[in-house]
């Protein structure tokens, strides 16, 4: 057995399916190759405009491949059809005597790939990549059986990330009931329970080391740059104490906030941080899920300073009020999130293990084929 060169172009067709189904399901695909519900308000769209993606077919966007280092791509797998907007070029693999449509999205979840993406781009301000220029693109090409063994790992990865997706959305929703549950409960100003963190890392105790920043997701990762200057005015943010971003992002429209789990850490001084006077009167965590609801991301929206930068201070935290049931029915409905977001961090530690496997497999694909 042996590879074969063939360009992309020569391996797929795209596929122009117009919306005249009824579908109102919008998505759009992210630079980790996954489907998304768009961000965009989709109220009064002509949903006939937009292009149909069904099982097993491609996405594609060219758009600030070289910007983002990555080749904006997805195949989707589910049978219910969905929308992505017109601006996508939406195709599928019409050889498939020559390539298996998996093993031909495999090839595409490897950083070398992105990083020849962005090579083979524009150079512009956007740094597009070109449909005709990523049809150019030459893939060597396993036999088809070859490429079956290693899809069939592939695919059992997958499936083994699907169960432990599934559950997922009645865990969060078996925690939204119970928050929607407590009508008779008193509600009170979350000022009356919070006292801003006023901690600095004045003697210099926290070392670069401990610094840290916070994505949309609620969890805490590495600064994406190098602090090489002062840290003595960074806030120190001990267990169970919260950091949020008081500028929101206009696309998400939702507060950046986390609570620390673990060690002390220090964050920036441009982040707000609180904590929780009594937490034998409000628990935590279980603040921390009612800020986490898109209930809580309506009412930031409606109290926040409406400039070109929405900004959401400490004070207009204070003011917004909040459900208090008696503390024993807090922390039955914190575990229960604390489940949700335990099986969800697993859920997203499988899909990151996928994306890194891919790359091994193709590589060991090939060197079969060599062989």
């Amino acid at each position: 057995m042996a590879l074969t060169k063939y360009k992309i172009g020569e391996l797929i067709s795209i596929v122009d399916e117009r919306n005249n189904l009824g579908i109102r399901d919008f998505f759009g695909i992210n630079i980790n190759k996954e489907f998304m519900p768009t961000a965009a308000n989709t109220e009064g769209l002509d949903e006939k405009k937009y292009k149909v993606v069904r099982k097993e077919r491609f996405v594609y966007s060219g758009m600030q491949t070289g910007r983002d280092g990555c080749i904006r791509i997805s195949m989707y797998n589910d049978v219910k059809p969905i929308l992505v907007s017109p601006a996508y070029t939406t195709f599928e693999v019409k050889a498939r005597d020559i390539v298996h449509p998996v093993y031909f999205f495999m090839i595409f979840m490897s950083k070398e790939k992105d990083r020849f993406g962005a090579f083979c781009s524009d150079g512009s301000i956007r740094s597009n990549l070109d449909w005709d220029v990523f049809c150019d693109i030459e893939l060597d090409i396993p036999p088809l059986p070859i490429q079956q063994k290693y899809v069939d790992i592939y695919n059992a990865m997958v499936e083994n990330q699907k169960n432990c997706e599934r559950g997922l959305d009645d865990l969060k929703l078996a925690c939204e009931a119970c928050v929607d549950n407590l009508t008779n409960c008193k509600w009170n100003k979350i000022g009356a329970y919070i006292e801003r963190n006023k901690k600095r890392n004045s003697e210099n105790i926290f070392t670069v080391q401990n610094v840290k920043g916070f994505n949309n997701d609620g969890m805490f990762i590495e600064p994406r740059r190098l602090f090489s200057g002062e840290i003595s005015t960074f806030k120190i943010v001990k267990k169970d104490e919260f950091v949020y971003n008081s500028r929101i992002n206009s696309t998400i429209k939702k507060l950046s906030i986390v609570i620390n789990e673990c060690e002390d850490l220090i964050v920036s001084p441009a982040y707000e941080s609180f904590y929780v006077k009594n937490n034998k009167e409000l628990y935590p965590f279980y603040l921390y899920l009612l800020l986490q609801r898109d209930s809580f991301a309506r009412k930031v929206l409606f109290n926040s300073f409406g400039s070109s930068t929405i900004v959401f201070g400490f004070d207009d935290m204070s003011e917004i009020e909040i459900p208090v049931p008696s503390f024993s029915e807090q922390i039955a409905i914190s575990n229960i999130y604390r489940a949700y977001k335990d099986r969800w961090r697993i859920n997203e530690n499988l899909k990151e293990q996928i994306r890194k496997i891919c790359p091994v497999l193709v590589k060991g694909s090939i060197d079969e084929a060599r062989n």
